[in-house]
Order: structure tokens, then C-alpha cells, then sequence
């Protein structure tokens, strides 16, 4: 584990992996290094990794001196890492990063400005660009200002994308890790942060690069579509949109594991926004 750096930092980049594919971790790690904006520091959290996978994490920890490297020996899951993540952070902000996207050099840049400027808004996301193992293939185009219906379909946040101020995500307690979170925990954050009077916004541009593929379908199993059924219920009842009008977006996961996955990545490939199959967060 390295030390942090004595002096105060900006932003704080937050990143938890499980036995990550090699090259896809340096991509990730490599795009927060050439950042233009350079007062950041990255948590790190390998979240019990199987052993050909920890020296992976190490040498690519050794990337660049600001980079902080914390292990827990068992898997919790990714909720559970990011609320790791945050107790180590120092920074001003906290900006979300996915061992499998790319960062805009940018990115940082004009996320921190804008928090800086629009003290009304907890947090910041963007668009995004997305690719898989052979190209980049399409947009994901999210809205500006999101409402309470946008919560309906999906997501209104690309999570990766995102940089919170810090003091949302600690008055708010963080995630909350669950299995019932499992890969929808920042579906269940954002809807949580909506209630409670919070509100974010996303710049129009894709200052990300979202890594979707088939397999990335293949990983929504029966369980965590059901978990999905669950916090949607739960989020609509507590936005006052649950109504018999709406019933059919709480079942709306279940449904779309009825597709077979390269169907779904068949469909998603002739439509801008892949979200309207039906999946609320943005899970991997």
C-alpha cells in the first residue's frame, strides 16, 4: 500500500476490481494518468482477487506515485469497495472510474470547473462513447437535467462518467452494500439522492469511453434482474410515480432476460440509446 500524499488533493478517483483483465486495468489507469488535470489521487481496491490477478493490480498500481493500493482478502462486491475507496479519499471530490472505460483527457477538467461553478447541482456526469473488444460502436446519450420520470427506464447517470462532491456521498452514508445492490447499486444511490432533494446534471459531451460487449449482457443473471424488480419498486413507491401505469417498467429486467445476449447486443448496436432494453443500472 503506498502512502498518501501529504498535501490536499482535488479529486479523488474511486475504483474497485476483481480479478481485472490486464490490459483493459492499464487502459483505465493509463487514461487517469494523462488527465490535464493532474491534482488527483486513485483509490485502488482490489476487492479479494483470486492470486494470478493481485500482481496484476500491484504492477499497474506502480503505475504513477498517486496511486493508493488497498486489498481486502474476501469479495463484497462493488458497493462495498467504493465505500472502502472513500475512507482512504482525501480529495474535494470523488469521481467514479471503471477498470474496463477510458477517461477524456479532459474529463476531470471540465467536471471539476463545472462543480466549482454550479454550487446548486451534488454531482456531474457526461455521455459516453461505447466500444468493446473490436471498435467503438455507438453513443449513450443521457439527459441534462434529470427528472423523477427519468428515473423510469432507466438510469439517468452513466456511472463511471460521474464526480460527486464529497459531502453528498458522505451525508448520504455512500452506497449501501447489499445483495440486493448487486449491480444496481448506483441505480438505487442516484434514485436515493433524487428523494432526498439532491440533484445532478450532465454535461453533453462523452467525456467517456464505456466499455459494452455481450458478454457485459451475459453477466445480467436472473438474480440481479430481480434484485433490479425490487429497487425499482422500491425507488418509484418513494418518488410518487409507482402507479398501475408504471408496473410495467418495475418488470421491465425480468423481461429483457427473456432476450437471448447477442440479440441484445444485435438490438443495441441499431438503437442511439441502449437503455431502453430495460436496464436500469449500469452494471457490468
Amino acid at each position: 500500500m503506498r502512502n498518501h500524499m501529504k498535501k490536499q488533493v482535488k479529486i479523488s478517483v474511486v475504483m474497485g476490481v476483481y480479478n481485472p483483465q490486464r490490459e483493459r486495468l492499464r487502459k483505465a489507469v493509463g487514461s487517469i494518468i494523462g488527465q490535464t488535470m493532474k491534482d488527483w489521487e486513485l483509490i485502488l481496491y482490489d476487492d479479494g482477487s483470486d492470486s494470478p490477478y493481485i500482481r496484476v493490480i500491484r504492477e499497474t498500481a506502480a503505475m504513477d506515485e498517486r496511486i493508493v493500493c488497498v486489498r481486502n482478502k474476501k469479495n463484497h462486491g462493488l458497493a462495498y469497495a467504493l465505500n472502502q475507496c472513500m475512507k482512504q479519499t482525501k480529495g474535494k471530490y470523488i469521481a467514479r472510474m471503471d477498470d474496463d472505460d477510458i477517461s477524456r483527457p479532459e474529463r476531470f477538467q471540465k467536471q471539476y470547473e463545472f462543480l466549482e461553478t454550479h454550487a446548486e447541482y451534488g454531482w456531474v456526469g457526461s455521455n459516453a462513447e461505447l466500444f468493446d473488444d473490436e471498435r467503438i460502436w455507438g453513443d449513450w446519450s443521457v439527459p441534462e437535467t434529470p427528472q423523477t420520470g427519468d428515473f423510469l427506464k432507466y438510469s439517468p447517470y452513466i456511472h463511471p462518467s460521474v464526480m460527486f462532491r464529497r459531502e453528498i456521498l458522505e451525508k448520504n452514508n455512500g452506497y449501501i452494500p447489499a445483495e440486493v445492490t448487486r449491480r444496481c447499486e448506483d441505480y438505487e444511490l442516484f434514485m436515493r439522492l433524487h428523494i432526498r432533494g439532491s440533484r445532478g446534471y450532465n454535461l453533453q459531451e462523452n467525456l467517456i469511453e464505456y466499455h459494452e460487449s455481450e458478454d457485459s449482457y451475459r453477466k445480467r443473471l436472473l438474480k440481479y434482474r430481480l434484485n433490479e424488480m425490487w429497487i425499482r419498486y422500491r425507488g418509484f413507491r418513494r418518488m410518487g410515480i409507482l402507479t398501475p401505469a408504471t408496473v410495467p417498467f418495475v418488470v421491465r429486467p425480468l423481461a429483457g432476460g427473456a432476450v437471448p445476449a447477442a440479440f441484445m447486443k444485435y438490438i443495441s448496436r441499431h438503437r442511439r440509446d441502449i437503455r431502453t432494453q430495460g436496464y436500469g443500472s449500469n452494471g457490468k
